[in-house]
């Protein structure tokens, strides 16, 4: 189709009107032919099938049946009226009923007129009955029979209210193909088509929307849905490959003292083959003279922390500064208590800088840094202020960035003439499909597997009614001289319930756990930082025994001799909060356990999470179940659902077509990354149009 056709405004297709166009704008956010002709179809359903009255069942299923109208009437009800039409056919008779539109209704209705009926059949005091039916005569269903699978498009309670049922939008799809006679411009290469066996353009789009067969709409959805996902993985590679080229970075050629002293006589302990290999790709990138951008997705305790060390080291080789950010203090504490016992023996100047500093301290802080005599700094978000200055920002950590917008981020590549290399470092596991979709722009290390000598951590379901018999295993391993945590859902701060639940458990807790045999520290987002951090501490130092605390310690606390989680109401978290949470503990030598308290009412989801994690300690096994139950959009937040906001490919059910598609996007761009070739010219020209809108043509053209 002629790029000018499919920019028409929708008011002028026939059958619209400036009225049903602004509808159509506002509730599905279709302005012009090429946005309605993308409005894919929800689900199909075989409209071959005719249902009897007597064989219909109270299943609230979407049922056609072929009769007559006998009779209508108004029937007046608390609030307004409705219109009721007792329809027969010869094995029995059901009511027919209309909320709104009434009047309209009634004068178009013919009584003893064959009609064929489509709806969802209920049942109401032991009659059954459908409301605002599909409604066709015989003579014209018959005509209008294009398929047997007839296409259910997405709606809204609006539309339906104003007269814009799926029929009437089956209509308008089908006075856009006459009007445009479906010339539908190509978008993939001949070579690729022929490669993949896909059907052409026209026939896909005419299949999506009128399937001549079940085969024909499969070929139709693979075609579309591999387009789909080969245009965002061209983009997204093309952002990578601009990057590499464009975005010039410090190349650090050197491996020096610093990185072979700590590797040759300071390394507690032997790397995993995934750490070696991370930080083989990781010195790669940062030996060239292009800025890295890379991902390092680690499971909790998989030991991020050294490969993040030994990267800085490698930065301060060549003359450079490194900074790491955390989202929240207590994390950023974590990292600076960590990073300094490690580099105790390298004679390397650490501090940090959180909304906690002193003045005095930051004084110190920002004329170090700016001299160079300060090698690392490790902050919050503190970092991203104007005043920070850097001598030689080399390289920016970013850990759990997930959390941090991009315009925060970006500010960190600002603090350097050059931007500095940057690392991003997730403990949150994404399933690979998710990181190819979210993440297809940075180069992704993943360390799978975890230090040797740790254990699996065990998890048990519990449900309330054992509790007796949960707290004497904690005495059991109080006595061992083991520390245990106590996690309430406190999922917002304002909500007073979850509040109360968490001050009713640390009540009794400490009743059932009394002093002075027992001691028990308590820690929640109301607090200050200052007793925050004072409670951590205690309990961190082995003076109290149990922990109990809302979620603000999902990140951050690193207690080797606590060897329990208890997580109370469990079914109230997310699968990789529980995940996060469990990863608390397992992290000395002796063997942990996650303990999971729910009631005996469990939905069909909250089954399912327990069931998880009482099977797999693996991070991306829970990963890709939590994208099966909760969709993309809510595994990220809506900070990065955009990119996902995807028209007919769905990224749980269709992963293949996802690999397939960044297999050809890759082997596409390193042949022709300009896309100037001949057999390109129409795929370019659509990738421009798409790129206009994200801004990234501005860097190649």
């Amino acid at each position: 189709m002629q790029n000018n056709l499919l920019e028409t405004p929708i008011e002028y297709l026939k059958g619209v009107g400036p009225a049903r166009g602004e509808l159509l704008r506002k509730e599905l956010g279709i302005h012009k032919y090429g946005d309605l002709i993308n409005l894919f179809p929800n689900r199909y359903i075989d409209r071959t099938r005719y249902y009897k009255i007597n064989e219909l069942q109270n299943t609230n299923a979407e049922v056609q049946i072929i009769g007559k109208i006998i009779h209508i009437k108004t029937v007046e009800q608390k609030k307004g009226k409705r219109l009721v039409a007792t329809f027969i056919d010869d094995t029995g008779e059901m009511e027919l009923v209309w909320f709104q539109g009434q009047k309209w209704i009634r004068e178009n209705l013919k009584l003893n007129t064959v009609y064929v009926i489509f709806g969802k059949c209920t049942s109401f005091n032991g009659q059954f009955n459908m409301a605002h039916p599909e409604m066709e005569l015989l003579a014209e269903h018959e005509q209008n029979l294009r398929s047997a699978m007839q296409p259910v498009y997405p709606s809204t309670e609006k539309l339906t209210q104003r007269g814009i049922s799926n029929r009437t939008i089956n209509k308008l799809m089908q006075q856009l193909f006459v009007e445009t006679q479906a010339l539908f411009q190509e978008t993939i290469p001949n070579y690729l088509i022929e490669e993949l066996k896909l059907i052409p353009k026209n026939a896909a789009l005419f299949n999506i929307h009128f399937p001549k067969s079940p085969d024909l709409l499969a070929k139709a959805q693979f075609r579309l849905k591999f387009e789909e996902l080969f245009f965002i993985q061209l983009q997204l590679i093309t952002k990578n490959l601009i990057r590499k080229s464009k975005i010039k970075g410090h190349p650090f050629e050197k491996v020096g003292d610093y990185f072979n002293n700590f590797y040759t006589n300071h390394l507690p302990f032997d790397l995993t083959n995934a750490q070696k290999r991370v930080l083989k790709e990781i010195r790669n990138d940062m030996g060239n003279p292009a800025q890295m951008n890379r991902l390092l997705q680690g499971d909790v305790g998989s030991g991020k922390t050294i490969v993040a060390l030994m990267s800085m080291l490698l930065a301060l080789d060549n003359g450079f500064q490194a900074c790491l950010m955390a989202p929240t203090e207590i994390l950023a504490n974590q990292h600076f208590n960590g990073l300094s016992e490690l580099a105790k023996p390298l004679n390397i100047n650490i501090k940090i800088l959180t909304g906690s500093t002193k003045t005095s301290d930051r004084k110190i802080i920002h004329e170090e840094l700016e001299n160079g005599s300060l090698h690392i700094i490790i902050g919050t978000h503190a970092l991203l202020e104007d005043k920070v200055k850097f001598h030689n920002l080399g390289l920016a950590i970013i850990d759990e960035q997930h959390r941090f917008g991009v315009e925060q981020r970006s500010k960190l590549w600002k603090k350097n003439d050059i931007p500095p290399h940057v690392l991003v470092m997730t403990a949150t596991p994404i399933p690979r499909t998710l990181a190819m979709s979210l993440y297809g722009d940075l180069d992704i290390s993943v360390i799978d597997e975890l230090p040797p000598g740790r254990k699996p951590i065990q998890t048990v379901h519990r449900y309330d009614s054992n509790r007796l018999k949960v707290w004497k295993f904690i005495k059991d391993e109080i006595e061992k001289g083991r520390q245990i945590y106590i996690v309430y859902p406190l999922i917002q701060e304002s909500e007073k319930m979850d509040y109360k639940d968490l001050m009713d458990g640390y009540e009794s807790i400490s009743r059932d756990f009394p002093l002075p045999k027992y001691s028990v520290s308590i820690v929640h987002g109301k607090m200050k930082p200052a007793d925050k951090d004072s409670e951590m501490q205690r309990f961190s130092q082995g003076k109290t025994n149990i922990m109990v605390a809302t979620t603000v310690i999902e990140v951050g606390v690193n207690v080797p001799n606590a060897s329990v989680m208890i997580i109370e109401s469990a079914e109230r978290f997310g699968l990789s909060q529980l995940h996060q949470l469990r990863g608390r503990v397992g992290r000395g030598a002796e063997q942990s356990y996650c303990i999971l308290m729910t009631g005996h009412k469990l939905s069909n989801d909250s089954k399912i999470r327990m069931e998880t994690m009482t099977r797999t300690n693996d991070g991306f096994e829970i990963a890709e179940v939590d994208l099966k139950l909760r969709g993309p959009g809510d595994l990220m937040g809506t900070q990065q659902s955009g990119v996902l906001n995807l028209q007919i490919a769905d990224l749980v059910k269709d992963r293949e077509i996802l690999q397939l598609a960044r297999h050809y996007a890759v082997k596409l761009l390193k042949d022709d990354a300009s896309m100037t070739k001949p057999e390109h010219q129409n795929l370019r020209q659509v990738f421009i149009e798409m790129s206009k809108k994200k801004n990234i043509w501005n860097y190649i053209s």
